[in-house]
């Protein structure tokens, strides 16, 4: 089978990339291992979406078929350092719609999924396992365990962190552990949260309550590995306190509707996000801390801006030349690093391991949240730019 462009991975930034070619005279091929599966109750998985990525959703018709009872907006944010230093961020005070939005990672999933199943210009195939990488001088070539050997122009990863296409392709990835796990949980709250975000600095890491709807939220802690590994071990009664009395009881009682999950947290950053027939996407192109909520927002981007670079070749270019995947890898490199240095050096900054620094970083949130034209910049240019 041969294709122009072959995606690697029908993850978020794979299949938007996909649903963004959808007009495009490009024949797409799409290796996945499983369809995605709607998890029962609401996914662990939450992601804080931009405005900028809720345009390129709406302008590839999947964020107006979202169920807009299982979605809610960031009206407010309240951000709380370790000794008494508090950020508050307003999207009325600053003229914004909303400063965000809460969506499950499945809701968006399934809702991309069916979408590229319905495309005209796509083939999927899964399940699917690649076993072997070779490259050409005029496409590139992906054999499955099954035997089957597709051709590419074009091959895109998009199957994760820890991409095997990135890895066969030999592309090399520097990570930098940060000892820590991001534990996750969903609870429903004694007190409504008003569509606010609330985030503290604390001595054991970051804790971030997320809003989601009917009184709900989704809670992300960057926690020291034991710690992280403690809180999954609570009882549901046991964790709902717990979180509760790290956030001060702002949201009253905590009920658990979700069980917790921790995942390893780490800053990656590869060699090069492409070479000749060959571009990464997503996390497979980049890592970073969780605690600006913008990991995905990286990888829509990079699908956004990928297939506008390919839809807009001329016919007789070539999609997987190098100067074309040069031209990305350029439009890219600023927001990523800009990104991946602000989320290390600010995860370094509220580490407890730097007690010196604590006046400093708290006296800095509480001057830059009384001066509100430099607050409202702040928001503007997250909202305004890309991610």
């Amino acid at each position: 089978m041969k294709f122009d462009v072959l995606v690697v991975g029908a993850g978020l930034a794979g299949a938007a990339l996909a649903a963004a070619l959808r007009g495009s005279r490009l024949k797409l091929g799409i290796v996945e291992t499983r369809a995605p599966v709607r998890p029962a109750g609401w996914d662990p998985r939450i992601y804080a979406i931009s405005a900028a990525n809720v345009d390129f959703l709406s302008s590839i018709g999947i964020w107006q078929h979202l169920d807009t009872t299982r979605i809610a907006p960031i009206y407010d944010m309240e951000i709380h350092g370790d000794a008494g230093g508090r950020l508050d961020f307003s999207a009325y005070d600053c003229g914004l719609r909303e400063l965000a939005w809460i969506v499950e990672s499945s809701l968006m999933q399934i809702e991309l999924w069916e979408t590229i199943k319905r495309q005209h210009n796509v083939t999927l195939i899964s399940p699917a396992e690649p076993t072997a990488l070779s490259m050409g001088a005029d496409s590139a070539s992906l054999t499955l365990a099954d035997g089957r050997r597709l051709e590419a122009r074009l091959i895109v990863a998009a199957d994760g962190r820890d991409s095997w296409v990135r890895q066969a392709a030999g592309i090399g990835a520097r990570n930098t552990p940060y000892d820590e796990k991001g534990v996750v949980a969903n609870f429903r709250c004694a007190r409504p949260h008003r569509d606010t975000a609330f985030q503290w600095f604390r001595n054991d890491g970051v804790l971030a309550y997320l809003p989601l709807p009917d009184q709900h939220m989704s809670m992300v802690w960057s926690a020291p590995d034991a710690l992280a590994d403690e809180l999954v071990g609570l009882s549901p009664e046991a964790l709902c306190t717990r979180v509760a009395e790290a956030g001060d009881f702002r949201l009253g009682e905590l009920e658990l509707v979700t069980p917790a999950a921790a995942f390893p947290l780490r800053l990656m950053r590869v060699d090069s996000v492409v070479q000749p027939r060959l571009a990464l996407i997503g996390d497979a192109a980049h890592a970073i801390h969780p605690l600006s909520g913008h990991g995905i927002n990286l990888g829509y981007q990079d699908a956004q801006v990928l297939a506008g670079l390919l839809a807009g070749l001329d016919p007789w270019r070539d999609p997987g030349e190098l100067p074309v995947l040069r031209a990305y890898a350029r439009a890219r490199a600023e927001e990523t690093a800009l990104l991946q240095y602000t989320t290390h050096g600010l995860n370094r900054l509220f580490k407890p391991t730097h007690p010196l620094l604590s006046g400093i970083r708290n006296l800095g949130l509480n001057l830059t949240n009384n001066l509100p034209v430099v607050r409202n910049a702040l928001v503007r240019y997250a909202i305004a730019g890309r991610f």
